[in-house]
């Protein structure tokens, strides 16, 4: 492993495991509600769900499936509190690649060693993707456990791809956070941009399907190819993940260039 790779792995390892424990804490707490819902039959009921504005029932996926294990499961890990979470996760560890550095002033010492401006941010950047893999990788198997423990009977198949489009959404927002980092060398600009551009695909995605003023944008937004697959219930939709990664190697191929000619006071 390259020694800038480790470098910032261990720069990461504190957030890392905070990211994780948090996660894992939030997953183990919202799936432990799962039973004591099942049971009580009124709380999940068709005639309950309705009584929600529908703006708030389109936020939060429609909840048309509450009832079972899988939308259960759908409605509260996976369609908006745990992709929030684990993007903040991603935001803040994305900046610690180059603006947080440039900001406190160490990494004009750093671009002073004899490694290129651009492998300096491919090193950084695979040890952003490998610190999220980690987190991504534990909370799978977390997940996959809590569910099981709570009868949910959601296959691990099922499981592991939507967890997959979790990564690969949260992968772009981080990659998002260093390539603007990357150009403006502004921490705020650069969560701004990630919080602006996140949101506004939630909303655009999740409200776009049945307001046809906006249904159009929901092709520009990261979002649409993590949710609208349906992975938790239908399986793996590879074309949807493919554009996430293609995505995500325009974003790293944009912040190069940018990167490598800008003045950091070098």
């Amino acid at each position: 492993m390259p020694t800038l790779v480790r470098k910032s792995l261990r720069e990461y390892r504190r957030a890392l495991v905070g990211w994780t424990i948090g996660l894992c804490a939030f997953l183990a707490m919202y799936i432990s509600f799962y039973g004591g819902m099942r049971d009580n039959t009124e709380t999940l009921s068709a005639q309950a769900i309705a009584k929600y504005p529908g703006a708030f029932r389109d936020l939060l996926g429609g909840l048309s499936d509450l009832a079972s294990g899988r939308g259960y499961l759908q409605a509260v890990v996976y369609q908006l509190l745990g992709p929030l979470l684990f993007t903040m996760c991603a935001a803040i560890l994305g900046n610690r690649a180059v603006a947080v550095p440039e900001e406190s002033k160490t990494l004009e010492l750093t671009l002073t060693l004899p490694i290129g401006r651009r492998r300096l941010l491919l090193e950084r950047w695979a040890a952003l993707a490998l610190g999220l893999l980690g987190v991504a990788l534990v909370t799978l198997l977390f997940a996959a456990g809590a569910a099981s423990a709570a009868h949910m009977d959601v296959p691990f198949g099922d499981i592991l791809a939507a967890h997959t489009g979790l990564f690969l959404l949260v992968l772009f927002f981080g990659t998002l956070t260093l390539c603007v980092g990357a150009a403006l060398g502004r921490k705020q600009v650069a969560l701004a941009v990630v919080g602006v551009w996140g949101v506004a695909g939630y909303i655009v995605e999740t409200m776009g399907r049945n307001l046809d003023a906006i249904a159009w944008l929901r092709w520009i937004s990261p979002v649409h190819y993590y949710l609208d697959g349906r992975p938790l219930y239908q399986g793996w939709p590879y074309g949807d993940y493919l554009v996430l990664l293609g995505a995500t190697a325009v974003l790293l191929l944009t912040a190069l260039p940018a990167f490598e000619r800008r003045d950091v006071g070098v």
